[in-house]
């Protein structure tokens, strides 16, 4: 059987599961494990890290060294409730994996960070995986209805400890549809406020979408604030700001459940308790999800268009942790989205057989499209926030901001397109000779 890593596609699916009271306390006695794990596993490093700093033998430190590296690879020796029947194994694995991963991406990624504590409350959930009969593990008996995690129909999966549950969604019928002998590699479960979820990993030899028709059409774009998007044809989409639209209302739901927070506290009542509490928390917590989702929505389906409709999308290199740092625009660029965007743009182009590139932001603003000349340079005043439109000093060509930088971006993602494709010829004596 081939590994999932070697397998050459890869897709992610997503849908919302609905699962018993009797499946929910599962749900949550293996959440509670994995982030257990996770945590324990930074503790014994953390003293591990501290004791390997002494650099001379003693017998004490010695020791505890051979016991902690014990430890961490026996967790369930010593944690006797990482060994009940309602943990599944593969979730203690899971969480070693992911925490290995974490180290292996503070290494390539140092702004990533170290590995920190998950606190419960946040994200809960945990991860299993999908293994197969070593009896029948062939290309043919590896699809998504068998193995330990499998879809029984078109409405119901079968998770390990789980059982059956009812899922919804309409993305993963359109791949089974397509591709109907893919493989389950892991299997996420999440839960908060609004629900509970599945998210799957699959790998398959054959791709899960075909190749979108080329049309011979490039565009740059340029993100901002005013509008979401001006491109090089001089399209611009108007910026929705989901969030500022529900600020109002959300304001007034998260001061209602501070209020019942509060009188919660001064009554001595444990916050499970109190309903008006955990209604309060449930009403907030919903809207935060809708308005993730109407943002989510809004992107993938102009992510989708352009993808569609061209050939190569050019953007600029936007660092979305930089920009955030100007507390005046932090809420706007988070309400925007513009990093999703980059990212649904980058695999939907690789999805789909089309080019997305990313581009040096620098003068791409500043630099007049018609003749090159730089603002800022040769005496000329540089262009402020301020100034939406501007007439080009050296040309007298009259601009409007965004479409001119749009046309800086194309223009550069074209020039980088040219160098990637360029190929030096190989010297040939006996031809030349």
């Amino acid at each position: 059987m081939i590994p999932m890593t070697e397998l050459p596609y890869h897709l992610g699916l997503k849908m919302r599961i609905y699962p018993s009271n009797e499946q929910k306390r599962l749900i949550a006695i293996n959440s509670g494990v994995s982030r257990s794990v996770y945590n324990k596993l930074i503790v014994i490093n953390s003293e591990l890290n501290q004791l390997k700093k002494v650099n001379t033998y003693v017998k004490l430190v010695a020791d505890r060294i051979e016991a902690l590296e014990e430890r961490k690879h026996k967790l369930s020796k010593y944690y006797f409730y990482m060994n009940s029947e309602d943990v599944d194994s593969l979730t203690i694995a899971q969480a070693k994996r992911c925490y290995s991963a974490a180290w292996n991406m503070y290494f390539k990624v140092h702004s990533s960070g170290r590995p920190k504590f998950h606190k419960k409350g946040v994200n809960d959930g945990y991860q299993t995986s999908c293994s197969y009969d070593s009896k029948k593990k062939n290309i043919e008996n590896c699809t998504p209805f068998s193995g330990t995690v499998r879809f029984l129909d078109m409405k119901h999966v079968k998770l390990p400890k789980l059982g059956r549950i009812r899922i919804s969604g309409s993305s993963y019928r359109k791949v089974l549809a397509h591709n109907p002998n893919f493989r389950i590699g892991t299997a996420t479960i999440k839960y908060d406020a609004s629900g509970y979820y599945l998210s799957l990993q699959i790998g398959d030899v054959v791709p899960f979408k075909s190749q979108k028709p080329k049309t011979d059409k490039t565009t740059g774009i340029d993100l901002n604030l005013d509008n979401f998007l001006t491109d090089s044809d001089g399209v611009v989409v108007d910026n929705p700001r989901f969030y500022r639209k529900s600020l109002k209302r959300l304001k007034r739901l998260q001061r209602r459940a501070s209020r019942r927070q509060t009188r919660a506290k001064k009554e001595g009542r444990k916050l499970w308790q109190s309903r008006n509490y955990q209604k309060a928390r449930l009403q907030t917590s919903r809207l935060q999800r809708r308005v993730r989702n109407q943002r989510d929505d809004f992107l993938q389906k102009l992510s989708t268009a352009y993808i569609n409709n061209h050939d190569v999308v050019v953007l600029e290199n936007l660092r979305g942790k930089n920009l955030l740092k100007n507390y005046a625009l932090a809420m706007s660029i988070s309400d925007a989205g513009w990093t999703s965007f980059q990212r649904m743009l980058e695999y939907k182009a690789d999805l789909y057989g089309k080019t997305y590139l990313e581009i040096d932001k620098r003068n791409t603003t500043q630099r007049c499209s018609s003749c090159g000349s730089i603002m800022g340079h040769n005496g000329h005043e540089k262009l402020t926030l301020k100034d939406r439109e501007w007439d080009c000093p050296m040309c007298g060509t009259h601009h409007i901001r965004d479409y001119n930088a749009a046309l800086n971006i194309l223009e550069k993602g074209i020039a980088k397109l040219s160098d990637q494709e360029y190929k030096i010829i190989p010297y040939d004596s006996e031809a030349a000779s």
